[in-house]
């Protein structure tokens, strides 16, 4: 009696002591992100946001073919585009500065027949003060403003080397500094002046006007003018740097405009191809739900009308498949129903003889005794096969029903162990009963749960080797479970998935005692099933076996899990959690289903004795 409530207790106090665990937990972190500076908990907020759009948009990058295109899309014509944009915009800059090298080299030789054609250039020495007014005068004349524009700057200056004594350096013209002529540059018109060499010269640079002091990239231009004499000339290319950040804006913003352009482009396209196909998928998807008269609309004669036509074709084809399946089902059904029902009158018959041969057995010689008794144990097995096929049509035909009462599912147990009970006691092994003390009372049909025990007793006993029987009985607020344990040969890998097939046998060289029919378990998942319970199998070669019966308390309620452990490995798991004062649910592993299956589910908690029921 305490064992029991104890096991229901310990299981609604497990979940409520995960959500309160899980409650304690989330208000001690927020309790540290309050206690955070205010700027750390912006940033903390802005990283779940965007950790959580992360993850969004990674799940709709998954899911969505479209998305995928359309993004790949965009990356790569970004990407082209970009090296594209990138390249012309190197050759509109080479050619723009090419096309002002030529104009100003035009203009500075101009400027320097002008200066190499004045009087005394050859003969006036710097140190003279006719030197000063020859500068003035070819500065005067020097073709600047007019034709080269306001920005142009000029500069007639004596070689360094020969202008000691000159009056002046030289004479400057220009709105930019003469700290903007590079020092390279006048190095390199000095050495061509002196091996006579008048080849004019040109050095990028940065000019800074004297207005504000403002940088602007531009060309110096130098050249020698006679033996004594140099001229330069200073092209700024703000011109040219303006013409290039237009071409450029307007790279940019004719990439952008194509790039967007492709996306929405391949959008279409996509979705010319994608809305078909998820046509097809949500068509697929009602097929598998039964809805066998699902079509697609064929539209022209491409690639998409020839997938809307293989769909169709293929949903009709399973249509027509799935028409003569329930025909042969509903004809097979109709068969063994009909057989088995014909076979009752002669089976009758055939048992009224073989009962008066059976009584009069001892007046008879030992071999026709012994006919007898063999034709009596025949015969009744072949009636509980011939009852368990009108079972089993009467599933197949959907014209089982149930009649639920209260019943003490302890006594059930009881009840159900005396055939199997007596099995035992000829194998020298017996069944042990864990029960707990309280009534187990549930909602359920008498005859088909007791027929359910009957069939795992016996196969415990019959499958144990000679072994104990262990039979566990607990219950929670809203399930009852029956585990029944033997510790004989097991059952092989993948067998757990065939233990609940109809004439399946573990092993077929194995000698019966009991005379089964085969058909027991799959009666027994059926009984389970209709009662909405579970019937579930676990096994291994030579630990033995646990075939588990789960059935709500209510007739119609839905189980959430069972009391009891399927497996050892989940009763060991669960006594560290009784004895550690902590029980906790089993997680579900999976349904028996019409095929059989191994699995086991708890909604949390179960007592000791519990425990040590499915244990080794």
């Amino acid at each position: 009696m305490k064992g029991a409530a104890t096991a229901s207790q310990a299981g609604s106090d497990g979940r409520s002591g995960a959500t309160a665990g899980g409650r304690v937990v989330a208000a001690a972190i927020a309790g540290v992100i309050r206690l955070l500076p205010p700027a750390w908990r912006v940033a903390a907020a802005a990283a779940d946001r965007c950790a959580a759009m992360l993850t969004a948009l990674r799940m709709r990058w998954s899911r969505s073919l479209q998305l995928r295109v359309v993004g790949s899309t965009l990356i790569f014509s970004a990407a082209v585009i970009a090296v594209l944009g990138f390249f012309l915009l190197q050759q509109i800059a080479g050619g723009l500065l090419q096309n002002k090298e030529r104009s100003a080299a035009a203009l500075a030789a101009t400027g320097l027949y002008v200066a190499e054609n004045q009087p005394g250039i050859s003969t006036t020495s710097p140190a003279s003060s006719k030197a000063n007014a020859l500068m003035q005068g070819i500065l005067a004349q020097l073709p600047g403003e007019s034709n080269a524009g306001s920005a142009t700057g000029t500069a007639i200056m004596i070689n360094r080397n020969r202008g000691q004594n000159a009056y002046a350096r030289g004479w400057y013209k220009s709105p930019y500094r003469e700290s903007g002529i590079p020092a390279k540059l006048i190095n390199f018109v000095t050495y061509n002046q002196r091996i006579r060499n008048d080849k004019q010269a040109f050095e990028p640079t940065l000019l800074v006007s004297i207005h504000g002091g403002q940088r602007v990239p531009g060309i110096v231009i130098g050249a020698p003018v006679g033996p004594v004499y140099q001229l330069y000339y200073m092209f700024p290319l703000t011109q040219e740097q303006q013409t290039l950040a237009l071409v450029q804006r307007t790279i940019i913003v004719v990439g952008l405009a194509l790039v967007f352009l492709l996306a929405a482009i391949a959008s279409l396209v996509t979705r010319w191809v994608v809305v078909p196909v998820r046509q097809a998928a949500r068509g697929a998807q009602r097929l598998s739900t039964g809805n066998l008269g699902e079509r697609m609309e064929v539209r022209g004669a491409d690639d998409l009308a020839a997938l809307a036509t293989s769909f169709n074709d293929m949903a009709a084809s399973l249509q027509e498949k799935m028409a003569e399946l329930q025909e042969l089902s509903h004809v097979q059904r109709q068969f063994v129903s009909d057989v088995s029902h014909e076979l009752r009158t002669p089976l009758t018959t055939i048992r009224i003889a073989a009962d008066v041969l059976f009584a009069s057995r001892r007046q008879l010689d030992a071999a026709s005794g012994r006919s007898a008794e063999l034709l009596q144990s025949q015969l009744e097995r072949f009636e509980a096969l011939l009852a368990d096929l009108l079972e089993i049509s009467r599933y197949d035909a959907n014209a089982a029903t149930l009649d639920p009462e209260p019943v003490d599912v302890c006594d059930l147990v009881r009840n159900a162990a005396d055939v199997a009970q007596q099995l035992a006691e000829r194998r020298g092994a017996k069944i042990e009963f864990r029960l707990p003390a309280k009534p187990c009372v549930a909602e359920v049909d008498r005859r088909r749960v007791e027929r359910i025990l009957r069939n795992l007793l016996v196969n415990a006993v019959e499958h144990g080797e000679n072994r104990d029987a262990v039979v566990t009985v607990a219950s929670d607020r809203d399930a009852v479970a029956i585990a029944v344990r033997d510790y004989g040969c097991g059952l092989a890998p993948g067998e757990v998935n065939l233990v609940f097939d109809r004439f399946w046998r573990a092993d077929p060289a194995r000698a019966r005692t009991t005379g089964g029919t085969g058909l027991g378990l799959a009666i027994a998942l059926e009984d389970a099933l209709l009662h909405g319970g579970w019937l579930e199998a676990w096994g291994e070669p030579g630990r033995g076996s646990v075939f588990r019966l789960t059935l709500p308390r209510v007739t119609g309620a839905e189980l959430a899990g069972s009391p009891l452990p399927l497996s050892p490995g989940e009763a060991a798991e669960l006594a560290v959690g009784w004895e550690a004062g902590a029980p906790r649910a089993i997680a579900p592993q999976g349904r028996a289903g019409a095929g059989g299956g191994a699995g086991s589910t708890g909604p949390g908690g179960a007592a000791g004795s519990t425990v040590a029921a499915a244990g080794d």
